[in-house]
């Protein structure tokens, strides 16, 4: 894999791969983004070629340094440990805490229940893949909503942007996606509010992205 530029492998409206963009846009790391199509030809991440690169068949993966990374939350830890100057992860070991307990909330109880291939594999009709897909959101978002009223500042933990606000933000995105009301959710909504306008969230955005086929 050499010590070239860095390349991701990404899906523009992937949550997860989203997430990662907003930590390499915030830690200042370029990268070469390639497209991995998630619904095109039947899905290119089920492809030979890219079950190579990341066995789980999923975006994102990241060649860097000579190595393959693969799960997004690996990939933000690593992320902050490669620019630590970012402060994407707090100092104080009990906020370190909050914010990896704020991922883990959205990163493995909300995100993988909603994604496409458990959809897909729920139901065949439209309308029941957005009714599974609303409650386990709101599920997760009503634990969320508890939490950043005592977590939150500016942020999703205190005043600084952290890997808790990068899985925030793709969250929501897909909240609103499948129709819910984000006026039950008012912290939620506030922090997201501090945080959409930021250089960094606006470069990372699925409206941003070179395979979005809206462009």
């Amino acid at each position: 894999m050499g010590d070239d530029k860095p390349i991701l492998y990404s899906y523009w409206r992937s949550s997860c791969s989203w997430r990662v963009r907003i930590a390499l846009q915030l830690a200042g790391v370029e990268v070469d983004q390639r497209a991995v199509h998630l619904v095109k030809d039947g899905g290119q991440q089920l492809k030979d070629q890219y079950s190579d690169l990341n066995p789980m068949q999923q975006v994102p993966t990241l060649l860097i340094q000579g190595e393959r990374l693969t799960q997004s939350m690996a990939i933000l830890e690593f992320i902050n440990e490669l620019k630590p100057e970012a402060n994407l992860l707090p100092k104080d070991i009990l906020q370190k805490a909050k914010v990896r307990m704020l991922c883990e909330i959205i990163n493995s109880g909300i995100q993988p229940i909603q994604n496409l291939a458990v959809l897909k594999k729920h139901s065949e009709d439209q309308e029941e893949r957005k009714a599974w897909a609303k409650y386990w959101i709101e599920k997760g978002f009503r634990a969320l909503e508890v939490e950043l009223v005592s977590t939150a500042g500016e942020m999703s933990v205190g005043d600084q942007v952290t890997l808790a606000d990068c899985c925030l933000v793709p969250q929501i995105y897909n909240a609103v996606r499948f129709g819910i009301d984000m006026s039950q959710f008012p912290v939620v909504s506030r922090v997201h509010e501090n945080l959409r306008t930021k250089p960094a969230f606006i470069a990372a955005h699925p409206d941003q992205q070179p395979d979005n086929p809206e462009l």
